[in-house]
């Protein structure tokens, strides 16, 4: 897989991308406007995609993560993650961050494998934030578990 900058921000693939891991369509063009887009490329096809954002000067937090569903599981998520981490390290930056559902355990588990430690906690952003009910694993997503890796 091959990882790029994302320079074509029309193509719905993309954005449909990005829907997989947040439902909420006014987040993710937020996000893309302020932040930095990277797309993991498999025969010129997009699978996967990368959305970091500028917390800080040195600050820059992973807001969204996603992998086309026929490729889950096979370590893409990672991978986009570590080139995230690469390219922070290149870039000045002090740490990363990332924040997910309380009721998100795989993303919990997997963010730790790579380094990444339980920093705080954003209670009711989800409820807060989105219009509708999010439910994972039968639990309500309610709460944001934000993780923090220093660099």
């Amino acid at each position: 897989m091959k990882i790029i900058e994302a320079k074509d921000y029309s193509d719905p693939s993309l954005f449909n991308l990005f829907l997989l891991a947040d439902p909420s369509r006014e987040m993710i063009e937020q996000y893309i406007r302020e932040g930095h887009t990277f797309v993991g490329m498999h025969e010129d096809r997009v699978i996967a995609a990368i959305l970091l954002f500028f917390t800080a000067s040195d600050v820059v937090e992973i807001k969204n993560v996603a992998v086309l569903p026929e490729h889950q599981g096979k370590g893409i998520g990672s991978s986009m993650i570590r080139f995230a981490i690469e390219w922070a390290q290149k870039n000045g930056i002090r740490s990363i961050a990332i924040g997910t559902g309380n009721s998100s355990l795989g993303q919990l588990s997997l963010y730790q494998k790579l380094g990444f430690r339980m920093d705080h906690i954003i209670k009711d952003f989800f409820t807060d934030n989105y219009a509708e009910p999010i439910v994972e694993n039968g639990l309500l997503c309610r709460d944001m578990v934000v993780l923090k890796r220093d660099l």
